[in-house]
């Protein structure tokens, strides 16, 4: 086990900020990759790859991932909150820019905040969180309001499926924190959310795809190898090693970059309008979500 710090330095504010960059890049390579295959088939793809890698590092370092107790459902249940989560978050990048889904979904610790004050005794809402619970409901509006210039509704359709999207990211971290977080670690909590949302995945896109593959060009295959082994894989265990090793509402804080890198990359690499309104909506979460995250004093 690394040795934990009571605060941050350079080397893991760098590292977060970079983790950051890959989280925002990964809307934009989401929304390439629909372009050449289903948004259901590639988020089974991408947790099968991830989970393939996961067991393997797993076994060279010697650690158990699978439970024989009662535990193993825990592990189906948040299997089951990950695989939903992410069907809504493949679909609503189909219908809605990068830009917007990345704000939407990022609205996470919004739900995380209110659910918290009802279901963890000892993380109450606070003035401070309140102020930031209404400024992001505030972004909320502003790139909601965004969409209704859009050409088409089917915009205001990815929105609120990129919304619930980050309810259902919410619903998994209370349930992590609520229920087994003392009966699992990191690594095991990962590869259960991989493992049986790759199951699940893999079945819906049987069901509900009639064409999982239409254009299987070299960016489709780099997009979701990205989405594999640099995000699902690699980024997710460099962030559990950051939280055993710095302090937890400390390295959080900093997650606020991701939908400002998601924003900016959007508009970069895809052309995406990047509106007054979207800004201040992006602007407006991100505030809210520094207020709501930043350890108290």
């Amino acid at each position: 086990m690394p040795t934990p710090k009571r605060a941050l330095d350079r080397h893991a504010i760098a590292t977060v900020i970079g983790l950051c960059l890959l989280w925002g890049l990964s809307q934009v390579s989401i929304k390439v990759a629909n372009r050449g295959v289903s948004p259901i088939f590639q988020a089974a793809v991408r947790s099968l790859i991830a989970a393939a890698l996961l067991a393997l590092w797993a076994r060279h370092r010697g650690i158990p991932l699978l439970h024989r107790n009662r535990t193993l459902l825990h592990g189906l249940a948040i299997g089951l909150f990950f695989g939903t989560e992410f069907v809504f978050v493949y679909l609503g990048l189909y219908y809605t820019t990068a830009s917007h889904a990345v704000i939407f979904l990022y609205t996470a610790p919004f739900f995380v905040a209110v659910g918290a004050h009802w279901l963890l005794p000892a993380e109450p809402l606070t003035g401070r969180k309140c102020v930031g619970l209404m400024l992001a409901f505030a972004g909320v509006l502003f790139t909601f309001w965004d969409s209704l210039h859009f050409p088409t509704r089917l915009q205001l359709l990815g929105d609120l499926l990129s919304l619930t999207a980050g309810f259902l990211w919410a619903a998994t971290s209370l349930y992590l924190k609520r229920v087994v977080r003392t009966s699992m670690t990191p690594s095991q909590m990962l590869f259960y959310q991989l493992g049986f949302s790759a199951v699940q995945l893999s079945v819906m896109s049987l069901v509900f795809e009639p064409r999982q593959v239409t254009d299987l060009s070299g960016v489709v295959l780099a997009s979701i190898a990205y989405q594999g082994i640099i995000v699902a894989f690699a980024s997710y265990l460099v962030w559990f090693w950051l939280i055993q090793v710095y302090p937890v509402s400390n390295i959080s804080g900093f997650t606020f970059f991701t939908p400002i890198f998601g924003i900016l990359l959007g508009g970069l690499l895809l052309q995406e309008p990047l509106t007054v309104k979207l800004l201040v909506g992006g602007g407006l979460v991100t505030g809210g979500m520094v207020l709501v995250n930043w350890p108290e004093g």
